[in-house]
């Protein structure tokens, strides 16, 4: 089935980011999500996945384990589990990306307090 923003299921997240979820399984999920300037996730861990950020659009600022990354437009970053991480948009752009899990984060994310 050909999939797109038009025929995938929507919901917003954190700071009126918005997630197509373009495949959903067990083992594997695959969204398509923006983000608008100036904002950012909380920070999180996933215990079992693994996760791969496509960047479409835009420049993405990852804190992983409190290292800071900068992926520009056309790269990827891959985060494994176990690791506190957060994407944030430090641009005056919206920023575009694909986030694929293995297996799928569902009942698989968890805070980092403050």
């Amino acid at each position: 089935m050909i999939k797109s923003k038009q025929n995938s299921e929507h919901y917003f997240w954190g700071e009126n980011c918005d997630s197509w979820i373009l495949l959903n399984s067990e083992n594997l999920s695959i969204k398509l999500e923006t983000m608008p300037p100036r904002s950012k996730e909380q920070l999180h861990f996933h215990k079992n996945a693994q996760q791969f950020f496509f960047i479409l659009k835009g420049k993405a600022t990852f804190t992983v384990d409190g290292a800071t990354f900068e992926v520009a437009e056309h790269s990827g970053f891959h985060i494994t589990p176990n690791k506190n991480h957060l994407i944030e948009n430090r641009s005056d752009i919206d920023l575009e990306f694909l986030v694929i899990s293995n297996p799928s984060t569902n009942n698989d994310r968890f805070a980092v307090e403050k």
